[in-house]
Formats: structure tokens, C-alpha cells, sequence
């Protein structure tokens, strides 16, 4: 049955806008809307200014693509996913809480307080929504935020409509098959997710300008290889929102003469935006000037107020914050808090400040009324992450020397909604910094801006009015500037073979091009790494747990990490599965690696990444999994040694006799110490609530550090199905009825996006067959140690903890793969049985089974195994033999692989290994059922 039939009616746009945002639509959101509904594709770049809602191209998409959920999958224009791409990492992203408030709304209406006509709208749409997924009860959308550079959230199938909020280079990466955060098995799925049936709005576009041109080059490399999903859908549609572009009249979509007659954008146009120009001497003067410049309009202030400073590097604004903390009270007649914003934190620090920042009495919301009263000034410092996407609005700004583009961003922070009658700012000028290397006469430049700031200073002073200041409105304000005249440099030239380095994702060529260079530029690459802070660290060789998260990783620029780990010695670095711990000198860092810090070593604060702070760091992965039981790690959270009670606890003790009632009342030992403590790092209340939750209670696996259990653990969002212990299960689930369930979940989620029949038909197949390689009897063995099921196994109820000691007991080779022996026997089916396949369809399939872990790319890893004999299986009712020597290496397939990307496309080939794939995870997880008729 199509997805499509069945649906109830369609709302219209304005009524599904206003049920979400309780006010109706501006009549250029309500034109945008019927435009793309008409045209059935956006315009390639929506020029509205800053603060008249470009939010709501949001709600246009979920809209759109709900609009289409009665059509049959192969006729929809409408992408599944829709991506908010952002060039900086936003500590107050209001695109992010609106994406949440659509999803609340379309998951439960009445709790979000709306009428019984709004709530009838939002379940209309979500019905709709959820007829497009492969679970009908799954959520209508799911909203995911990439934060840092480690591992996040993927949408749970390709079929599952979704809103995805990422930087840049999160998305950029993920689009060229090396997704920071992602593990080396992710990296396909990550790809696929990003490369096809996604719409990708990027807002202020004009920071993406390279990621812009690589698509459409990216797809110029792949002319020959065939669209797995019909029309535009087999790539990705870029939309630019920006209020700053350069697209044609044409190819840009504006603001017409109703939405110039609606009272409130004409409000927004005009806001008052004075702004004064004050030039220091010298650029290390900036700092001290913006200073004086923000006490100077806090003091004319007629009552507690708020003020932005906006600083170009983390530098200068961690030293406006300092100045600003020694001087804040000299002469104000209001208390005066401030905050400071750069946007390289973790997630805990960014939400503390994100609470101060949109607190509804002391914050600068732009939701806040602004008559309410305030009991104290608000100044926060931020660089260029405030820029875009935070729904702020400040009565009193101050600026660095910027850019046209990046002025205009700021500014759209001040008087945001036009509700200040004298809304004022400063822009503070200095010449660039010295020891640039400039030739005598050349024009000067600054960082990043280059030459436009000279130009910026020109416009501004000859605009400037008789009262010594510039009115800088939305209205007014790119006929001060003029058009931008910055140079986004360029990028190197894409070429088919550097695609197919980068599709091999289990080996990796040594020596591959860089990916930042061709979505960022060659000036403009964002080479990042990821620290994580833990109480325990693992030895080399030993295994993280859990896995780096993104909520407790900061991506920071490489340079800046080399130089602050100069003098550490060995770092302890993540290896390329997610999870083995490696250790590398600091000048052996890497773009993209992820480090773990002991949480004693500092260089974190209450805002984020400080090189010269020495406060101990709270270790965020203890707030989900529990304390590690480990006595250094445990000295260094607590300052207390536990050695002996440890020992104990883990009955290892060497010098006496440990039985269970020692091992309890040591476990209960150490859960009392820390209650009666505080951990380094933590607040009090905070602590309290985490130890609260501890019971003595041990959790362990092999080359992993025991961890106390939390009474409610939180899921760790563990992406990886890299190792086998994907097979473990709560309860034991027999071979074949996980293959027939996963053939029939990839069939239905390939039949949902409208994937071609025959193909489909490949799909089903490999969900079917993709674990009969498990049917070696040392597999066997490994899933039930007991020989307790008279059938053949597919998942194991076997402990955690006591997996590596059965693997080793059953003779199955460290690192064996069994989707590899899977792959053989569905080779040998085909060479002995007539299988009806044509080539291209019998290489999909054998490719579909082998990489259904993420490998096969373009080879399996061998492992050391001196086995001699034979695997037998049944394929279609005939007996099929291979061998079971996981040492051998099938040479075949990397041109195997070549030919199927050459053929299909590398998004075509990965969205069909996601299928199979992201099918395995929903049955192995108990999300579907595991009959085959509960899928139709």
C-alpha cells in the first residue's frame, strides 16, 4: 500500500502557522509558502532581512513535505530531511527551539496549550507525517542537533521525516564521507542521511558560499551514475537565507508591497538604530575602547537595560569581559550582570548560559516584553556565534571592526523588533593588527574581513548626520554599507577521484585530500579537534566507556589545542572506532581526533574553553552512566583515596580473602564517601542530585573501567554498530526470524522514499540474508555458551560483562567479522545456483550484506584466524558451503565497490546500505516486530 493513501486533508499553510506560533503568518511566509507548493522547489536564495521571522521557512518545509504525504513515494518533490545548516556553533540557536516547539506541538497539541481547532490542525499534519515513515507510530518529526565534534543523533531511518541542526562543517564533513563525530562505521549512513533527499536551508548563506558550489560540482562528478530516488530528491536542494546575498532577481525571493503594508514588518524596518563611529589608534586599544563605549551608554540609560559587545575573536572578548568585571559598577546606578559568549563550551555551560541570557525578567529575549521591569543591566560579550540564528533583541550595542555582511547580522540584534525608541550603538575602529606583512601603499587588511572594513569606516562617516551618528534601520542600512565586497576565497577543484578516496571509509588511503578545504576554502578551513574531560582515564588499548557524547565534547581549532597540550606529554586520543584508546604527542594531533582530558587538567570555565584556567572540570558522562569505580579515577573526582575499599568492591583484593558481603559493604562504603563530598568541579545541589541516584551496584566489561550504576540511567546514544556487541540482546532472538524482520522493515522503508522495485527487491534480500554468516558454529557458541536453543541464533541474552570471556572459550578470533562469512555464502549461492540477478544487481547484493557493519569499504578487516574448515548455510532451501577462514580477504571487492558507486552514485549506494543497515538497528533494538506479516 502506498504511503500516501489513507491521509486525511491538508491544512492550509497560514492555519498550520498559526496553530504552532499562535499569531498568523507575515504575508511574504503565507507567499513563500504557495510559491514552493505551486512551483514544487524554493528559490535559490530568500532575501529577507534580519528579524522578519526567516525562522518560518521551517515551518514551510514540514508543511510542504506533509502536503505531499498522498502522493505515491516515487511522485514526491518534497524532501524527508530538512537541514538548518549555520556556519558557527550557536549557544543560543532560537531555529533550534523552534524546531523543538513544531515537534512538541505535532506530537502532542493539547500540551502545548492550544485551542481545539489548532490542535485539530497539528494532528492533521502529524498523521500525515507519519504515514511517510516506515513506523506509523513512530514520532511525525524528529529534530536532532549536531553540537560538537563528536558522535549525535542520526534520523532513525531515511524514511523518518526530520529537521537536522548543524554547523557548517558538521554537514560538510558528513557530505563527503568523513562526518566529524562520526565513527569510521557511521561515516556511510552519516553521508547518505546528508547527500540525498535532504533540503538544506543555510542560513546567511554567504558564510557557506563554498559549500554552496560544491554541491552542484559534487553532482557534475557523478553525471553517469543513476538516481536512486526520482527528480530532485536524489540530491540535496539548497535554499540561501540571507539578508546579504548575490543571487539574481530572478533566482531570489523578496519582500513585496503587502508585506511593506503590514504594520509590523514596516515597524521592524524602521527600528531606530543609531549608531556613532569611534576610532582607536591601535588594535590592542579595541578592547579597552569597547569597554568605555559600553559604560558610556549603560550610564545614560534611564533604567536597567541591556547591551551587546560584539568581539571578533575569543581573545578580545574574554578581555572585554575581564575589563568589564573590574569596572562594571564604577558609576552605574543598577547592579550589572555580565555574560560572556564564544561558543566553544560544552553543552552544560552553554545551557547555564543560555538560562541567564533568555531569563525572563533579567535576559534580552526578544519574546520578553520590554516594558516588563529589570532589576539590573545585562551585557553580554559574544563573538561571532551571536551573529546568526539567536532571537535576541538588545536596546544598546557595541562592535569591533567588521565586515558589510557581518555588521548587518549584529545589527539585527539591536532593536530586533523595533520596540526601543532610542536604540543606539558604537562601532569601534582599528587598524589592523601589525606584523601582517604588508607592503608599503597595499591596501591594509584585517583577519578575516581582509580590505572591506576600510571601506565599512568610509561609508559610515560619510553617512554620518549632523548629531555625529548614522541611522543604520534594516531599511536603511545596505544603503549606508553599499554590497558587500568581501572575497571568500576559493576552494580547490573537485574531482571523481578524490570522491572515491573518500567513499573508502573502513580503510581510509593514507595521505588523503582533506575535506575542510572543499566546503570551507583554502583560507577559510575549520580544522577542529574534540576534548572531552573524564575523572577516569583509560590505559592505552583500553576501551571508552561510554563513548564520547556530543553534550560533553568542545570542538576547538587545532592550533589552539597544539599549543595549550604542548607540554602534556603523551595524549590520550580516540581511536577511529569510537571507542579504543590510543596515545599520540600533541604534534601528532589531527583534524578531527577526539582527546580525553583528566578533569584536573583545567582549561575549561563557567563560559567555556579557557587555556589559563586550572579549575577542575565536571566529568558530564558520570550524569548518565555513574561514577567509574576506579581509585585514581575516583581520588581525582573527590579528592579522597578509596584504594583499599576499590580493591574490595572489584574483589581484587590481593592480601585477603574477598567474599560478596565484603564486596557489598565496600560498594556501600564508597557510595556513602561520596554522598558525604562534593566532586571537584561540581556545585553542591548539583552533586547531590547525581549521588542521589548511585546505588552500590556494579557494572563491568572486559578492557572497560566498573562503574557504580545511576538508579535511572539515560540512554548514551551509541551510534556504532562497528563491534559485535550489536548481538547482545535482552533476550535470545533466533537467526531466522531476525533476517525475514529485517527484510521486510528495509523492503517497507525502501517502499516509503519510493526507492525503484527492483531494487527493493535487493534490499529485502540483504535484510534477509545479511546475518547467515553468524551460522559458524564458534558464533554459535559465542551467542549460547550452554547450547540452550535447539535453533540458530542471531542475538544473545549472554551478560555484558561476560562476552569477551565466552568469544574466547567458543574460538572465535578477536575481530572477526561475520558479515564477512555472511558475504561468502551469498557469493557462493550465486555460483552454484541460478539466481536471476544481473551483474550490477548480484554485486549490490553481496555489497548490501558485507557492509551491513559499516565495512566492505572497500575491504572486510581480516582477523587472525587458522581455521581450516567449511560454513554451510541454507540459501532458498539449497545447502551453500564457504570457508570459514576469517583470514582470507575477498581482493574481488574493492572493484566490486568501485563499480557500484560508479553505477549508482556514492549517496545512491550509501542510502541503500542505510536502509539495510538503519532496518538492522530498529529490529535489534525491539522497535519493530520480528514477524514479517506485522510489516505489511
Amino acid at each position: 500500500m502506498s504511503a500516501g493513501l489513507g491521509t486525511g486533508p491538508m491544512p492550509a499553510f497560514p492555519d498550520f502557522y498559526r496553530a504552532i506560533n499562535n499569531r498568523a503568518p507575515f504575508p511574504w511566509q503565507a507567499r513563500l509558502a504557495k510559491q514552493v507548493a505551486r512551483d514544487e522547489k524554493w528559490p535559490l536564495e530568500i532575501g529577507v532581512p534580519t528579524g522578519l521571522g526567516k525562522t518560518a521557512c521551517l515551518d514551510i518545509a514540514v508543511w510542504w513535505l506533509a502536503s505531499q504525504a498522498d502522493r505515491l513515494p516515487e511522485e514526491r518533490t518534497a524532501p524527508t530531511r530538512i537541514w538548518w545548516l549555520v556556519n558557527r556553533r550557536l549557544l543560543v540557536d532560537s531555529t533550534a527551539e523552534h524546531a523543538k516547539a513544531i515537534r512538541r506541538a505535532l506530537l502532542d497539541p493539547q500540551a502545548t496549550g492550544t485551542n481545539d481547532e489548532a490542535a485539530q490542525v497539528m494532528n492533521a499534519v502529524a498523521g500525515r507525517l507519519r504515514a511517510l515513515a516506515a513506523d506509523r507510530n513512530a514520532d511525525p518529526l524528529e529534530v536532532i542537533r549536531l553540537r560538537g565534534g563528536v558522535q549525535s543523533r542520526v534520523p532513525t531511518d531515511p524514511s523518518q521525516p526530520a529537521v537536522l541542526l548543524s554547523t557548517l562543517p558538521m554537514f560538510g564533513s558528513r557530505l563527503l564521507f568523513r562526518g566529524y563525530g562520526s565513527s569510521r562505521s557511521m561515516r556511510p549512513i552519516d553521508a547518505a542521511l546528508s547527500g540525498t533527499d535532504s533540503l538544506i536551508l543555510v542560513d546567511e548563506a554567504h558564510l557557506a558560499n563554498h559549500l554552496i558550489h560544491l554541491l552542484p560540482d559534487l553532482a557534475e562528478c557523478t553525471q553517469g551514475a543513476r538516481a536512486i530516488l526520482v527528480g530532485a530528491r536524489s540530491r540535496p536542494q539548497v535554499v540561501a537565507l540571507t539578508a546579504t546575498g548575490d543571487a539574481l532577481a530572478r533566482h531570489r525571493f523578496d519582500l513585496d508591497a503587502d508585506d511593506e503594508a503590514n504594520p509590523i514588518v514596516r515597524q521592524r524596518l524602521d527600528a531606530p538604530k543609531s549608531m556613532r563611529v569611534r576610532k582607536v589608534t591601535r588594535d590592542v586599544e579595541v578592547a579597552r575602547g569597547m569597554v568605555q563605549e559600553a559604560e558610556s551608554l549603560l550610564k545614560q540609560a534611564v533604567g536597567p537595560t541591556t547591551c551587546i559587545v560584539f568581539a571578533n575573536t575569543p581573545a578580545t572578548a574574554r578581555a572585554v569581559y575581564a575589563e568589564l568585571g573590574r569596572s562594571r559598577s564604577n558609576g552605574f546606578d543598577y547592579p550589572c550582570e555580565t555574560v560572556l559568549l564564544t561558543g566553544r563550551t560544552r553543552e552544560r555551560e552553554a545551557a547555564r548560559t543560555r538560562e541567564r541570557i533568555l531569563d525572563p525578567v533579567s535576559g534580552m529575549a526578544a519574546s520578553r516584553d520590554p516594558r516588563a521591569p529589570r532589576d539590573r543591566h545585562l551585557v553580554v560579550v559574544a563573538t561571532q556565534t551571536l551573529e546568526v540564528g539567536a532571537d535576541i533583541d538588545a536596546e544598546f550595542l557595541v562592535t569591533e571592526t567588521c565586515g558589510v555582511r557581518a555588521l548587518t547580522q549584529r545589527l539585527g540584534r539591536l532593536n530586533r523588533l523595533g520596540r526601543f525608541e532610542c536604540a543606539r550603538s558604537v562601532y569601534v575602529h582599528a587598524p589592523p593588527r601589525k606584523g601582517k606583512g604588508h607592503p608599503r601603499g597595499a591596501v591594509p587588511e584585517w583577519p578575516v574581513y581582509r580590505a572591506e572594513p576600510a571601506r565599512v569606516l568610509e561609508r559610515l562617516e560619510d553617512a554620518i548626520d549632523d548629531a555625529g551618528a548614522v541611522s543604520m534601520s534594516p531599511r536603511h542600512v545596505a544603503e549606508v554599507l553599499g554590497d558587500p565586497s568581501d572575497d571568500p576565497g576559493r576552494a580547490p577543484e573537485i574531482l571523481p577521484g578524490l570522491l572515491l578516496e573518500w567513499v573508502k571509509t573502513t580503510t581510509p588511503p593514507e595521505g588523503e585530500a582533506p575535506v575542510e578545504l572543499y566546503f570551507s576554502g583554502i583560507s577559510g578551513a575549520d580544522y577542529t579537534v574534540s576534548l572531552i574531560w573524564r575523572a577516569h582515564l583509560p590505559e592505552p588499548g583500553e576501551r571508552l566507556w561510554p563513548r564520547a557524547s556530543d553534550r560533553e565534547a568542545i570542538a576547538l581549532p587545532i592550533g589552539e589545542v597544539r599549543q595549550a597540550l604542548q607540554d602534556d606529554g603523551v595524549l590520550r586520543r580516540v581511536a577511529s572506532d569510537g571507542v579504543t584508546i590510543e596515545t599520540v604527542a600533541p604534534a601528532e594531533i589531527r583534524p578531527g581526533d577526539v582527546f580525553v582530558l583528566p578533569i584536573d587538567r583545567g582549561l575549561l570555565d563557567e563560559f567555556g574553553w579557557n587555556p589559563d584556567s586550572s579549575l577542575p572540570v565536571v566529568d558530564m558522562s558520570i550524569q548518565t552512566h555513574g561514577v567509574p569505580l576506579n581509585a585514581e579515577g575516583l581520588k581525582r573526582l573527590c579528592a579522597v583515596a578509596f584504594d583499599d575499599l576499590v580493591d574490595v568492591a572489584l574483589g581484587i583484593a590481593d592480601d585477603e580473602d574477598v567474599d560478596e558481603a565484603d564486596q557489598i559493604a565496600a560498594l556501600e562504603g564508597i557510595v556513602e564517601t561520596l554522598k558525604a563530598t562534593t566532586a571537584c568541579g561540581w556545585e553542591a545541589a548539583e552533586w547531590n542530585g547525581v549521588v542521589s541516584n548511585i546505588r552500590p551496584q556494579v557494572i563491568s566489561s572486559a578492557n572497560e573501567v566498573s562503574r557504580l550504576v545511576l538508579q535511572i540511567a539515560i540512554d548514551s546514544g551509541d551510534r556504532s554498530d562497528e563491534l559485535d556487541e550489536t548481538s547482545l540482546a535482552v533476550s535470545a532472538v533466533e537467526l531466522e526470524a531476525h533476517g525475514v524482520a529485517v527484510g521486510a522493515r528495509a523492503r517497507l522503508v525502501a517502499e516509503r522514499i519510493g526507492i525503484p522495485n527492483e531494487l527493493v527487491g535487493i534490499l529485502e534480500r540483504a535484510g534477509l540474508l545479511h546475518d547467515v554468516g553468524k551460522a559458524d558454529p564458534r558464533f554459535q557458541r559465542w551467542l549460547d555458551p550452554h547450547a540452550r536453543s535447539p535453533k540458530l541464533l542471531a542475538k544473545s541474552s549472554t551478560p555484558r560483562h561476560q562476552w569477551t570471556a565466552t568469544r574466547k572459550a567458543a574460538g572465535w578470533p578477536r575481530g572477526g567479522r561475520h558479515e564477512d562469512l555472511s558475504a561468502r555464502l551469498v557469493r557462493r549461492w550465486m555460483e552454484t545456483h541460478h539466481h536471476g540477478l544481473d551483474p550490477l544487481l548480484a554485486d549490490l547484493l553481496i555489497h548490501l550484506v558485507v557492509s551491513h557493519h559499516g565495512g566492505g569499504r572497500p575491504l572486510v578487516r581480516p582477523a587472525v584466524d587458522d581455521t581450516v574448515g567449511l560454513i554451510a548455510t541454507t540459501i532458498d532451501g539449497r545447502v551453500v558451503e564457504a570457508s570459514a577462514n576469517l583470514a582470507w580477504i575477498d581482493w574481488k571487492h574493492p572493484s566490486r565497490f568501485r563499480r557500484l558507486n560508479e553505477a549508482l552514485g556514492p549517496w545512491g549506494l550509501a542510502l541503500l546500505e542505510a536502509i539495510v543497515r538503519q532496518s538492522d538497528h530498529a529490529v535489534s533494538a525491539g522497535s519493530v516486530s520480528s514477524s514479517k506479516e506485522d510489516h505489511r
